[in-house]
């Protein structure tokens, strides 16, 4: 092999990388810190479809000044020893996958809003060699407001590097057979766990704008589809709802919240809820589904309610994103 020139400046050995990528979360549960995430979170374009010139006078001078400190009530309901559930849980997918797919590949994770940043690790890994990166989108189901922002972001960080990594991003798995089997197995595992059947299991999803639907965004129609085969797979009804309502735009329905209500009111009085939209638990399903929607429901009738845990980093999770990202690396990584 022919030495450098001692002038050269160092070379990392190529490698192959694989980065982990969910939405964000503030670096603590304290107003200050939640409204640093907000302010970058709500700033996104592709999160907040209103011109800037409308939107930022409301989100600086109302926004911002309001909801940080009920933010900040509701994350302080949910931080673990460990920080974040978001940011912990996936940091534990990124650790679990790298002992599973091995040292020939190296995985690390970011939040596309808060830290680490997607601009902090892109940089890590190509100062590490990286000549080939696939970067993941957690986000089963596609949304402009989620997925698209991520690509956004990592197509921004690569427009500022003079060497550049070869490039491939996760598409959506919401209708892949190895999710659909993941969630199956896990759900039927929660369930049999429970002291109790329930009557009716409900899968929430995030919502959105329903404009987003007229304007061509599949996420409505890939949430629709994860909960029909999930449906088929579990062989039982599944009701679907939406969660996370935001503004006062008409947002996709049926509500979950209000969804839990009615159930509660027609008299079902066992529930489970699962999230199949979400890849790791967060503020959304740890505070929103596990305790504001358990009181709704016990509140309007129900009797015994079940919230069902994301994939996270369980067994099932860490062999579903095996396949998956195995896959995507075809010809960039030969399994050991």
């Amino acid at each position: 092999m022919t030495s450098l020139p001692d002038e050269h400046p160092p070379i990392s050995a190529p490698r192959t990388g694989i980065l982990l990528v969910n939405l964000g979360t503030p670096d603590a549960p304290e107003p200050k810190a939640v409204k640093r995430y907000l302010k970058q979170f709500l700033s996104d374009p592709r999160v907040i479809e209103i011109p800037p010139v409308i939107w930022q006078p409301i989100l600086r001078g109302i926004i911002l000044n309001v909801r940080p400190k009920k933010s900040a009530h509701a994350y302080r309901q949910i931080w673990t020893p460990d920080g974040s559930p978001l940011a912990s849980i996936t940091k534990a997918q990124a650790q679990a996958l790298q002992a599973h797919m091995g040292d020939d590949l190296m995985i690390d994770w970011a939040m596309r809003y808060g830290n680490p940043s997607i601009e902090s690790r892109l940089l890590a890994m190509t100062d590490a060699g990286c000549e080939r990166l696939l970067v993941a989108p957690l986000y089963p189901q596609y949304c402009a407001a989620t997925t698209a922002s991520v690509q956004d972001e990592v197509f921004r960080v690569l427009g500022t590097l003079r060497r550049q990594p070869a490039i491939r991003t996760l598409a959506p798995y919401h209708d892949d057979p190895a999710y659909i089997d993941a969630l199956k197995s896990q759900i039927e595992r929660q369930l049999s766990a429970l002291d109790f059947v329930p009557d009716v299991l409900v899968a929430s999803f995030h919502g959105m704008p329903q404009r987003t639907l007229a304007l061509g965004d599949p996420y409505h129609c890939h949430c629709q589809k994860t909960a029909r085969l999930l449906g088929e797979a579990l062989g039982r009804d599944i009701v679907t709802a939406f969660q996370s309502r935001f503004g006062r735009a008409k947002w996709l329905e049926p509500a979950t919240d209000k969804t839990l209500a009615r159930l509660a009111e027609e008299g079902i009085r066992h529930i489970a809820v699962t999230t199949p939209g979400f890849s790791a638990d967060c503020i959304e399903t740890l505070e929103e589904i596990a305790l504001r929607g358990r009181d709704s429901f016990l509140r309007h009738g129900g009797e015994k309610f079940a919230f069902l845990p994301c994939l996270n980093a369980e067994d099932e999770a860490i062999l579903m994103y095996d396949k998956i990202l195995g896959r995507e690396l075809s010809g960039w990584w030969q399994r050991p």
